[in-house]
């Protein structure tokens, strides 16, 4: 065993049967009976005086070496035939093997040539395979079936049918799919025609998608036809593409507002979004499958608004959108182009819009019914009441204010990389650990890393505590080692222990933006470069927060603080000019607590020259929006210091502090 691969307890060897070579490398292929993985090393020892004991049952695993059939086996080791996985897809890390079709061998006979006695499949605990991890794939199972020498791997069906053949053979994906094209025809979405000379079709495709409420029970059986948009080329197809979405800091900020005047906040969605878009392009498409017109397959459709897959599908459908919402006397935000505000005497009703989700709240119920029942005739939507359930952030609105949290999709990340009976561990990373490029032990499954840190990037929604963590581990990306992916999994542990954890916001928890930014020094070992970190907070928790690593490398904790005020006071700008569109304008300058005194000084007078005379032009922002009164920047100790949590590991005495001060509890603190 590599010393990476123990501690200083466990086992320096493992006993494992030989079987064969590997074809890529001059490794041998070996078979460890206890995990039923084959290993690949060339740190072998063979034994040629021992052999396994084949008839003994695989659920009653351990290596019993028959010191009788010694002589036989050694005879028999080197004739045995290499097993050859599908697509060579062999790898230097442990691989599981999948449940296999061969008939056990009984009892009374010798298994030779590589003959692997097996438990019946009832019996077998199914693995999925490193490379299925990404795919949810439901009660769906993986076979491996021995043909000669190779091996051919198998799926069984899913619960979402991958073609029109499969969910043809299912009543409800049936109805789904007819449900689909009445709505588009309803739509008055395309018509049918002779494809004109030197005109291109585009085909077309059925995607079926059974879609789960925040309880993880079905809701809808939904098919979607999506148009095979990478055949399309820009300046003959399309040409603008750009749709903006709403930003998570905005949709925080709406419900600290909610919360803090007792408002509700409700949720539309709009069936086939896409489908009201206006197309300026002539787009042709084929007929989808199932419902060719008789008599006229040699048509197609010519598209008179977008269809899901095409290139400016997006753009088109927030053009139709924007369009409504001014037609019916919003104003749309200038700094937030998602958010739409309809204001009526003293009275205000709120809109923002992520795609086809669209949440609302507002000071008068009878705005928000206007609101609703327009929106209900101008569009084909869906009432889903109050918020509840939104971009997989759970909702939950009471007496106390308003709490978010992610906690059902932090056990899917938990289970989906076997970690959801983990040992739980009080802080994220382990205070004063550093990491580098070049990292400790062996190479790891870069594919498996990177989608185990896009998961935890997408928990930061309602997760600042971490942040920092995260974006450390972002930065390996590229060539992650075993001690980047002990530090992910890490993290994961944190969260086994903290998944009910959200941010609350209170009633009454007061409107004014608070802020406080920090910086550490040169943290990065590589580069040398500091970590700048944000949070703001409102009505009582946290509603934007960042961590990112400086652009330039920094002579000074001074200039490193200075750098991350900088960043800091731009952020509070653009949220004072949305609060002011939300009705709450900052009366006074925005507090940001800094606890580096040098900073505060610099920020207000060109003093300590000779350590500030080559900071960029562009960092000086900050001394002008100080001394318009803009931004206040105040001193706090470093026990206080709140964007701490942001910038570098800490003890967990201060961790638990200072999480508890941007408002992150559960849904019953």
């Amino acid at each position: 065993m590599p010393y990476e691969k123990r501690v200083k307890l466990d086992v320096k060897s493992i006993k494992c049967v030989m079987f064969g070579l590997c074809k890529e490398s001059k490794e041998y292929r070996l078979y460890n009976p206890e995990t039923r993985k084959i290993v690949i090393s060339r740190d072998v020892k063979f034994d040629e005086g021992k052999g396994w004991d084949w008839d003994k049952k695989i659920q009653d695993i351990e290596l019993d070496w028959n010191e009788e059939t010694a002589e036989t086996e050694a005879e028999t080791a080197d004739e045995e035939p290499i097993v050859e996985e599908e697509n060579n897809a062999e790898e230097n890390t442990d691989e599981a093997i999948p449940e296999q079709t061969t008939q056990p061998i009984s009892s009374n006979q010798n298994p030779t040539n590589g003959q692997i006695s097996t438990r019946a499949a009832s019996e077998r605990q199914r693995q999925t395979p490193v490379w299925m991890k990404d795919y949810v794939i439901g009660n769906s199972g993986f076979i491996v079936a021995e043909d000669g020498e190779d091996i051919v791997a198998m799926f069984m069906a899913s619960e979402d049918p991958d073609c029109f053949e499969e969910a043809v053979q299912e009543e409800v994906w049936r109805k789904a799919m007819e449900s689909k094209i009445a709505s588009i025809e309803e739509n008055n979405t395309w018509e049918l025609m002779e494809l004109p000379e030197g005109a291109k079709v585009i085909g077309v495709k059925w995607i079926f998608k059974t879609k789960l409420n925040e309880k993880g029970e079905v809701e809808k059986f939904k098919a979607r036809l999506v148009a095979k948009g990478y055949h399309q080329e820009h300046g003959v197809d399309f040409y603008e593409v750009f749709a903006p979405v709403a930003r998570w800091d905005t949709i925080r900020m709406i419900l600290a507002l909610a919360a803090e005047n007792e408002w509700k906040v409700y949720q539309l969605d709009v069936k086939s979004a896409f489908l009201h878009g206006e197309l300026q392009e002539d787009v042709y498409i084929e007929q989808p499958k199932g419902f060719e017109i008789r008599n006229g397959a040699e048509k197609v459709y010519k598209l008179k608004k977008a269809l899901y897959g095409l290139k400016q599908a997006p753009r088109a459908w927030y053009s139709r959108i924007e369009g409504y919402f001014l037609a019916e006397g919003f104003e749309k935000c200038y700094c937030e182009h998602t958010l739409f505000i309809k204001k009526r005497s003293k009275d205000v009703l709120l809109v923002s819009i992520y795609v086809d989700d669209l949440i609302y709240t507002g000071s008068s119920n009878e705005l928000m019914t206007e609101f609703k029942d327009s929106m209900m005739k101008e569009f084909s939507m869906t009432d889903l009441g109050k918020m509840k359930f939104f971009l997989g952030v759970e909702v939950i609105q009471d007496d106390k204010g308003i709490f978010i949290s992610q906690q059902k999709y932090a056990e899917e990340t938990l289970k989906k990389y076997g970690m959801e009976g983990c040992n739980a561990v009080r802080i994220p990373i382990v205070p004063g650990q550093r990491l580098t490029k070049k990292g400790a032990g062996e190479a790891a499954d870069s594919t498996n890393f990177k989608q185990l840190v896009g998961s935890l990037r997408y928990l930061t929604a309602t997760r600042p505590d971490l942040i920092y963590s995260v974006n450390l581990v972002s930065r390996y990306m590229e060539n992650p080692s075993e001690q980047h992916m002990r530090a992910a999994k890490r993290i994961l542990r944190y969260v086994q222990g903290t998944v009910g954890y959200g941010i609350r916001y209170k009633q009454r928890g007061g409107q004014d933006l608070v802020g406080f930014v920090d910086s550490d020094y040169a943290g990065d070992v590589d580069d040398r470069k500091s970590t700048s970190g944000y949070v703001f907070l409102l009505g009582g928790g946290a509603v934007s927060w960042a961590s990112k690593k400086q652009p330039i490398v920094t002579l000074s904790t001074t200039e490193a603080e200075y750098v991350a005020a900088a960043y800091g006071a731009c952020q509070a700008v653009w949220m004072r000019n949305v609060l002011r569109e939300l009705g709450s304008s900052q009366q006074e300058g925005t507090l940001l607590y800094c606890d580096n005194s040098s900073t505060i000084k610099l920020s207000k007078n060109p003093v300590l020259h000779g350590r500030s005379k080559h900071i960029d032009v562009r960092f000086h922002f900050l001394r002008e929006l100080v001394n318009e009164g803009v931004i206040k920047l105040v001193y706090c100790s470093t026990h206080s210091q709140l964007s701490d949590i942001m910038t570098k590991a800490i003890k967990f005495e201060t961790f638990d502090k200072l999480r508890e001060g941007i408002g992150m509890c559960t849904k019953d603190d």
